[in-house]
């Protein structure tokens, strides 16, 4: 039987083949095959683990050979697939057969079957793996009880593509791997009951590919036929007071993944209303929720009792982040916060005070919904299609535009203030908000109590009316919508048509400014369950572009 592991490296890694050899000579361990610190040293765990486990280590000669031969093996998950493959060739290719855990008479009963540290020998065959090939994974203790590991997810997707469809994990990973489908797995606690699972493959199983089995959190709600997270304290939209223009804005832009800016003074508002935008973020389907879970194995950020993260990420780096960092990097070239905000959301609080290299790396992302990173002679492709979020004050001071508090900080300091996100980035910013402070307002005004608050429930209705449109229709969001589909899915009444070219001429939007307002209307008018994009859609869609015009720096040449 050939026995794989895997080499985790960037978002694609490598299946290595672990092969061992016996032969005469002074005994020892010789591992060839450009393996690190860490896989040399799993050489002593993986002896102390065989003879702890009852086992006979091979008192010959013995070669361990990790192919492909030019590629560095990194890390401690081939313990367990180095152990397996020696106990192969000690033992002639034979394994424990005829007899399994003294506990898996609740096999029947639990996904997955208890293993007890004691084994007989039969002389009856076992059902063997059919395929011959099984991919293996788990760092070793000495003891023979195996740690969980990262990248198993990662692993489990490579091998079903190679056509690898067995694999043996450890216990606390068997969900992750089980979340691939077709992909029959066996989660073992410890290095002899591996080795026996190698010789039944009736241990092995695997989830069913029914999409009603799929995996969904607990407490999740149902509206409109769309899953939304569980409730939690502090997502309650009805807490925020006074700002229905930017309520309406982060329900628009949940409903289509369109990138948003909240500008206003201190104390408005808007990171607290930013903050609660993952309580109005439907749950990935299982296609869109692959890939996020990949990554988060590979990055070794899986949740716990999460085999699949069915919840939109939400990151919120801090403004003293690196491009490392935010791209991703380092000596395994691990994901950075876009590509952990990948089919979610990526928050950046007082973004101008973010580096200015950082916030430019961003466009490019934007644009493609993916990042290529090379490393040492070596690339990588991360996808990152996130939605941004953004939220600043709008000068250093925090007061321009303020009706009540005078702005101290010079003409020139607000353009250099502004200067750090460029008028490119801001060009991707489909709606943009001016968040007034409303204790500008005096308290218990109609405009505060006059019951124009939106709750979380409201607000999803619509959401999940547009999400659903969406999926049915085009099968992605409209902020993602490519130039040659735009006329196909975003058709105008004539009012509305004209109410664009107007602000075209008005306010000097760019093509990708004309593309941004018909993405959102179109979002707009799915709120409301409309086939076509009226005047009232574009209108309330030109509102949000325009939004903000008074200090923003604009791009109308589209850059």
């Amino acid at each position: 039987m050939q026995i794989f592991s895997f080499s985790p490296f960037g978002y694609e890694g490598s299946l290595v083949t672990v092969e061992v050899d016996l032969r005469r000579g002074i005994p020892a361990v010789d591992i060839v095959g450009l393996a690190d610190g860490a896989v040399k040293e799993s050489r002593e765990r993986m002896r102390a683990a065989v003879q702890n486990s009852g086992f006979d280590f091979p008192s010959e000669r013995v070669l361990i050979s990790l192919s492909p031969a030019d590629m560095k093996k990194e890390g401690a998950g081939f313990d367990l697939a180095i152990a397996l493959a020696v106990l192969q060739a000690k033992n002639g290719g034979h394994y424990y057969s005829g007899a399994e855990p003294a506990e898996n008479s609740a096999i029947a009963a639990h996904d997955e079957p208890g293993c007890s540290s004691v084994y007989a020998r039969s002389s009856e065959t076992g059902a063997c793996i059919p395929s011959g090939a099984v991919l293996v994974m788990g760092e070793l203790e000495l003891s023979g009880r195996i740690r969980s590991v990262r990248a198993v997810h990662a692993a489990a997707s490579t091998a079903a593509a190679g056509g690898i469809m067995w694999c043996i994990v450890p216990r606390a990973n068997a969900d992750e791997a089980r979340e691939v489908a077709g992909m029959k797995v066996y989660g073992a606690d410890s290095l002899e009951c591996a080795f026996a699972a190698l010789g039944h493959q009736e241990l092995f199983t695997e989830r069913s590919e029914s999409a009603e089995h799929a995996f969904v959190p607990a407490g999740c709600t149902e509206t409109g036929g769309i899953l939304f997270p569980p409730s939690v304290d502090g997502d309650e939209f009805a807490d925020i007071i006074g700002q229905p223009f930017l309520v309406r804005g982060l329900q628009i832009a949940a409903a289509g993944g369109h990138n948003l800016l909240a500008v206003g003074a201190p104390g408005c508002g808007k990171t607290m209303a930013l903050q609660k935008f993952p309580a109005l973020l439907p749950l990935l389907t299982v296609e869109e929720a692959q890939p996020v879970t990949r990554i988060y194995s590979l990055a070794g950020l899986m949740p716990s009792q999460q085999p699949l993260i069915r919840i939109a990420p939400f990151r919120q780096p801090h403004q003293t982040a690196t491009i490392e960092g935010m791209c991703g990097g380092g000596i395994h070239c691990l994901p950075g916060e876009i590509s952990l905000a990948h089919n979610g959301v990526l928050l950046l609080d007082e973004a101008a005070e973010f580096r200015s290299s950082v916030l430019q790396m961003l466009r490019v992302p934007i644009e493609s919904g993916r990042i290529t990173l090379a490393r040492a002679g070596r690339s990588t492709v991360y996808p990152a299609s996130f939605q941004l979020l953004m939220a600043s004050n709008p000068c250093p001071c925090g007061n321009f535009g303020s009706k009540t508090k005078p702005c101290l900080c010079s003409a020139r300091s607000v353009e250099m203030y502004w200067k750090k996100i460029s008028a490119p980035l801001l060009d991707r910013i489909d709606i943009r908000i001016p968040v007034e402070n409303e204790v500008e307002a005096p308290h218990g005004s109609g405009e505060l109590n006059n019951g124009r608050r939106m709750s979380t429930a409201i607000l999803r209705a619509g959401i999940a009316r547009a999400v659903g449109t969406q999926r049915r229709r085009q099968g992605c969001r409209n902020a993602r919508l490519p130039p040659q589909e735009i006329a196909t899915y975003c058709r105008t009444m004539n009012n509305a048509r004209k109410v664009l070219d107007n602000a075209v001429l008005r306010y000097g939007f760019s093509p990708r400014a004309v593309s941004s307002c018909l993405k959102t209307a179109r979002t707009i008018a799915d709120i409301a369950g409309e086939d076509m994009i009226s005047e009232e859609h574009m209108r309330e869609a030109v509102s949000y572009r325009k939004s903000c015009s008074n200090f923003l720096p604009e791009n109308t040449a589209g850059e």
